[in-house]
């Protein structure tokens, strides 16, 4: 009798160490999941059951980002620091019957924000050390990727998005001359870049900054394209000067940032350029001290988002 007890008390001891263990795995995957770790495609399960998602509309997990509703619904946000996605292509929309077109949005009001971004990435250097600083700092940023770049460096794309930084389209490959023929040649890029970046995210921005900024490069003709596929642009009102041709150095940078943002224009929202990209040393060089600066004139960092004010 002893020994059957022993051996009923052995598998319980068991059963209850495996439900333990099982209860351990299950909460390091619902602690692992959500925008803070890339994830895959979600399956096509038809216009019916995406239709009863919009309705209790796909948020976050933990104010790591936002994932769009079906219908967008949700995009009215207060809160300037959380990056913005679509969980589908606009090939994805178009095939479930979903809308492609961003409402009307208000723009963010409160506080003193400001937006570091950097254009040209991912590379495999300085994009790192970029990250490594901000992270360091407790900052976040947005960067507008090439989808050339994308390709080139998966890996570091992924961290981007896992430290919960914000990505913007910046189209293919930077060429302007097929860029800016028409807007449909200008859409056709950006959608190009939304598959790759939706390939190796599972999620596409709908923020995207126009290579060399609107200025000269759009006609009337563009605004309402961008808003019909649901993009939102931003360019920029303080500039770094960080691909200036007269190879500035890391201290030109950081007298540029500082100088501008004294002025009226950037009061309240500062949307600053830079670049990640390769042969921007001095740019990685210079953020510390350009954080340093910001802090003390009293900014807040946010993430570009739809719903951020546009620089002018």
């Amino acid at each position: 009798m002893a020994r059957k007890r022993n051996e009923a008390d052995g598998k319980s001891r068991g059963y209850r160490l495996c439900l333990l263990l099982a209860g351990i795995l299950l909460v390091s995957a619902v602690l692992l999941s959500g925008c803070g770790a890339p994830k895959a495609a979600e399956p096509d399960g038809g216009a019916e059951s995406s239709s009863s998602a919009s309705e209790t509309a796909a948020v976050d997990d933990g104010d790591a980002c936002v994932i769009a509703a079906d219908d967008f619904s949700n995009l009215q946000l207060s809160d300037p620091t959380v990056p913005v996605y679509d969980r589908y292509t606009l090939s994805e929309r178009r095939a479930k019957g979903l809308t492609t077109v961003m409402p009307d949005l208000t723009p963010y009001k409160e506080g003193k924000v400001v937006y570091l971004t950097f254009d040209d990435g991912p590379d495999d250097k300085n994009t790192p050390a970029i990250l490594d600083i901000l992270k360091e700092n407790g900052v976040h940023a947005t960067f507008y990727v090439t989808g050339q770049h994308a390709e080139l460096h998966p890996d570091v794309l992924q961290r981007i998005y896992a430290e919960h930084h914000a990505i913007g389209n910046h189209s293919y490959d930077h060429d302007y001359k097929k860029l800016y023929t028409s807007p449909d040649a200008f859409l056709s890029e950006m959608e190009r870049t939304d598959e790759i970046i939706h390939g190796i995210l599972g999620v596409r921005p709908l923020i995207l900054r126009a290579p060399g900024g609107v200025i000269g490069h759009f006609t009337k003709a563009y605004e309402p394209a961008l808003k019909a596929s649901g993009y939102v642009e931003h360019d920029w009102n303080v500039s770094s000067a960080d691909a200036a041709p007269n190879h500035p150095v890391a201290q030109d940078f950081i007298d540029n940032i500082d100088g501008q943002t004294d002025q009226p224009v950037a009061a309240h929202a500062a949307i600053i350029l830079m670049h990640c990209s390769e042969g921007h040393e001095e740019t990685v060089k210079a953020l510390p001290e350009i954080i340093r600066i910001l802090k003390a004139k009293g900014y807040t960092f946010g993430v570009v988002t739809p719903m951020t004010p546009q620089p002018w």
